[in-house]
């Protein structure tokens, strides 16, 4: 390689709580703007934060889930800064003694190597607003809803070295968090946002200068980032120039990106300790008993599909890293009674429309109870996997479930081996010259003609033949005519 990519990754993960970090405002995502944001968000004077249990008991999770070092004595501090959508012009957050310490994130490789990424820390923090462009012609909006919503900001060591290994970490990630059910994982409504780090080097060098890419909110758009950011910061280099340590933004439907400003030191903030808060101490007994509830992580559920689902580990994988996914697959594979064919479903027609539409598996318009009525239609021979499709087609858009669907549309197999051997005889005998020809070749290529006459049956059946009856009743019967006996 000509050239060494270092990446490492800020994650913000907005906690599940029900109310904010520091006051009693809701949190609910979707309300009307600036509805949810009391005196105390908007840093009015005369106004005391209190902390928020949830919040610390979420990140302790966190950092257990992770092996990380849990601080005893948590301290937040000011960060002073003016932006429209900061009211109080500082956050408070964590710098000196942050909730989570140090901890590590195992990612498996696409050729199997297992790579450990290192955590620095995690550190609660409030959100800020959010500045609103598209509804106002050349002036920016202002919804203070999100304003003091609990987030964790987790820092990752510069262990990345490739968007690959970036997205792996970002999904393992995203795993963690929704199986801990500390957060919902609804990327386009911002509870979990991506700044990537990126520099460059000759192998082995000291380390380049870096960029921040800011508020990337879904996979895909973070691994286009770190390629187009590698990519300019090598043209740079190479066109005899300098990488400028700066922020950036990045937009995911034009691939493009562009300076925003400069980029901050530590120092520039003005870090002090909030004079509001006091430092919040954190008991042993208190961790041990978040420990004793922990659920079921992703490392153990993959190992737990594998075995109990015997499914592929690509499978596993994916259907383990995503907690809500993997409770629809338990539903469907012991619904259906067979996990492989709900898994193949899931993976491949699901996930295919979910993501050509650009929903999440909580806004599957599918019940998992409903896929697994028609996966039992297709093992008890009631429709084809053809007819399956357009079943599975027909649910998506709201025409109800598999049974009403069916019936609705016709769509029952004919499994009747009398009928179906009646078409079989009718579509040998209106074809003697592909008969013929069938007759006369090898035995090796016979099997790829017999999926004319295959094809020609189904035609006849309007597509509702059972298939694998079809093929058995045309071999015995072209078989009859190979052996001289008669129809």
């Amino acid at each position: 390689m000509e050239w060494e990519i270092v990446i490492g990754l800020e994650v913000h993960v907005q906690l599940a709580t029900k109310s904010k970090i520091f006051s009693g405002s809701s949190t609910t995502f979707g309300s009307k703007p600036n509805t949810q944001a009391s005196a105390l968000d908007l840093g009015m004077p005369g106004t005391l934060p209190t902390p928020n249990e949830e919040a610390f008991r979420q990140a302790i999770m966190f950092g257990l889930a992770i092996n990380a070092d849990i601080e005893k004595c948590s301290i937040f501090e000011r960060k002073n800064y003016f932006y429209p959508d900061l009211p109080k012009g500082y956050q408070t957050t964590q710098l000196e003694k942050p909730i989570v310490r140090s901890g590590n994130i195992v990612i498996e490789l696409s050729d199997g190597t297992r790579k450990s990424i290192r955590i620095h820390h995690a550190h609660l923090e409030e959100d800020a607003g959010k500045s609103l462009h598209e509804e106002f012609q050349e002036m920016t909006g202002i919804d203070f809803n999100r304003a003091g919503t609990p987030l964790i900001e987790i820092v990752s060591e510069p262990d990345l070295s490739s968007a690959e290994e970036a997205t792996l970490f970002a999904k393992k990630l995203y795993g963690i968090v929704t199986s801990l059910g500390i957060c919902d994982g609804e990327m386009a409504q911002g509870s979990m946002r991506f700044d990537v780090n990126v520099s460059i080097r000759k192998p082995g060098g000291t380390l380049g200068t870096r960029t921040e890419t800011k508020n990337l909110n879904s996979f895909r758009f973070m691994e286009d980032a770190i390629d187009i950011e590698v990519q300019r910061q090598i043209d740079l280099i190479e066109d005899g120039k300098k990488v400028v340590q700066e922020t950036r933004l990045f937009n995911g439907e034009t691939k493009k990106s562009k300076s925003l400003r400069s980029k901050e030191e530590a120092n520039d903030y003005r870090y002090f300790p909030c004079p509001d808060l006091l430092p919040v101490i954190i008991e042993d007994e208190y961790i041990e008993e978040i420990r004793r509830t922990l659920p079921e992580l992703p490392e153990a559920k993959l190992k737990r599909f594998k075995e109990q689902y015997s499914l592929s580990n690509y499978d596993a994988n994916i259907l383990s890293s995503d907690q809500l996914l993997g409770q629809y697959f338990e539903v469907v594979a012991k619904k259906s009674g067979d996990a492989k064919i709900a898994a193949n479903w899931i993976l491949g027609e699901l996930l295919a429309r979910l993501n050509s539409t650009g929903l999440t598996i909580t806004l599957c318009p599918i019940k998992s109870e409903d896929l697994a009525e028609m996966i039992c239609r297709i093992l008890d021979n009631t429709i084809s996997g053809k007819m399956a499709k357009e079943v599975f087609d027909g649910m998506w858009k709201g025409d109800g479930n598999a049974d009403s669907i069916i019936s609705s549309r016709g769509l029952k197999q004919v499994s009747d081996s009398s009928v179906i051997e009646s078409l079989v005889i009718h579509i040998i005998k209106i074809n003697p010259n592909q008969v013929d020809d069938y007759l006369k070749a090898e035995e090796a290529k016979r099997s790829k003609m017999l999926g004319y006459f295959v094809g020609q049956v189904m035609k006849a059946s309007k597509g509702q033949a059972n298939p694998k009856q079809v093929n058995k009743i045309l071999r015995g019967q072209l078989n009859k005519l190979i052996n001289n006996i008669e129809l």
